[in-house]
């Protein structure tokens, strides 16, 4: 507790910016933390000389998050780019993503962790192919609060009819794809209307600004709630005097609650034991909730490993060797139907076949394509495989973590695509 008994805890909020190419991503972002004074004198000074050596007649706020150099050489954002900051009502971890189509998969990645989505649109081009596919891949990573900054509207006369048009648009897109929560905003990043201040240009909108949006929105917190979950990460030995005998299994609350004195089942031995004790550090606790970095300690000598998943005895996930699941596809390189791959679920690995392709999305109609085509970078797609074991897993919807996989290329090793269990 703080002074006169005010609490100092702050909620954090994590959020991912994406938008067409150019939309003002990275400017919305470097206005915010410029107009919140949360940029470092030094900070500030570095912008104003790369904006001149760029040529540039104004401060280019943008170049505060466009970290890589041949990302501020091309004026554009090419990798995401991540930002933490703070004001008195919150925390903030912003997740930056490039506009680029071929960079989709950089727009995944980011909004993976995410609890709101911000998508920016051009107000003079409105709703745009990525408009859809940022909204849609939102909507796929189970993103259940989006805030649509309509930007630029400084370039149309802030013309109240034009936002108008566009939030009806992007109203509709949001409920065919059923989407919970969603908020309209318009602004222009270049001079800060509506960001951290009201706009006096635009009277006609007398709803938040985007700060204080972001500072009161509530965000749900029952996702990975049902069911606990830990999957292990290493094994926990230290062979010292003191704790000659301690083996500890180490990891993260991927859902639910785990307590002293559970009964608990390890998958996939099907053993089961209770948990003895939960220690962080030094300390040892009563119960570890989700999200919590834990070593979880066992009454019984059994054994567990790295990729084994401990669960309540009564929440058992579901289980089996073919498994349907949405894609989005990061290679070069397309698919294989009948290709054998690795897939990696939470610590666990094994080897996979793809069995079948259900259906491509088209983005631009957001309608189910089948029949014979190539799932190439950046599709997303509907898919079948077949694992060489048994993986133990929830839907996407149900634990975003246990219901999420990536797909690895044998030969060279790389990631080439993300899957959502469905």
């Amino acid at each position: 507790m703080g002074i006169n008994g005010k609490n100092e805890y702050k909620s954090l909020l994590r959020f991912t910016t994406a938008g067409s190419v150019d939309d003002g991503k990275s400017t919305l972002i470097g206005r915010l933390l410029y107009d919140s004074k949360s940029i470092f004198e030094d900070q500030m000074d570095h912008i104003v000389e790369s904006s001149k050596r760029l040529g540039k007649e104004e401060v280019d706020l943008s170049l505060l998050t466009d970290g890589l150099r041949a990302e501020r050489e091309q004026g554009i954002t090419i990798d995401v780019a991540y930002r933490y900051f703070a004001t008195p009502e919150r925390k903030f971890i912003i997740a930056d993503t490039p506009g680029h189509i071929q960079y989709t998969r950089n727009m995944v990645t980011g909004a993976s962790t995410a609890d709101l989505a911000v998508i920016l649109v051009d107000a003079r081009k409105g709703v745009l192919e990525q408009t859809i596919r940022h909204t849609f891949i939102a909507s796929l990573l189970d993103i259940r609060h989006i805030i649509f900054c309509i930007n630029k509207m400084d370039m149309l006369a802030y013309a109240e009819d034009v936002f108008t048009r566009i939030k009806e648009n992007l109203a509709i897109l949001s409920s065919e794809l059923k989407i919970e929560d969603i908020h309209f905003i318009p602004i222009s990043a270049k001079y800060g209307d509506n960001v951290v201040h009201s706009s006096e240009n635009m009277k006609w909108y007398q709803d938040k600004t985007f700060l204080k949006l972001i500072e009161t929105i509530e965000i749900r917190k029952d996702k990975n709630s049902n069911g606990a979950r830990f999957p292990v990460q290493a094994v926990i030995r230290p062979l010292s005097e003191i704790h000659h005998d301690y083996r500890g299994y180490a990891g993260r609350v991927a859902g639910g609650i785990f307590s002293k004195g559970d009964a608990i089942t390890i998958l996939p031995t099907m053993i089961r034991s209770k948990i003895s004790g939960i220690d962080v550090m030094e300390k040892s606790l009563d119960k570890a909730l989700n999200g919590d970095s834990v070593t979880i300690t066992l009454e019984d000598q059994v054994d567990v490993s790295r990729g084994n998943l401990i669960v309540k005895e009564n929440e058992l996930p579901e289980s089996g060797q073919e498994i349907n699941m949405m894609i989005c596809w990061f290679n070069e390189m397309p698919l294989k139907v009948g290709g054998k791959y690795i897939v990696r679920n939470y610590s666990n690995e094994t080897a996979c076949l793809i069995k079948s392709v259900g259906y491509k999305m088209n983005i631009n109609t957001l309608e189910k394509e089948t029949g014979n085509y190539e799932i190439g970078m950046n599709d997303i797609a509907n898919i079948t495989i077949r694992t060489a074991k048994p993986l133990f897993y929830d839907s996407y919807k149900k634990n975003n973590i246990t219901g999420s996989l990536i797909i690895i290329d044998e030969g060279t090793n790389e990631t080439v695509a993300a899957g959502m269990i469905e």
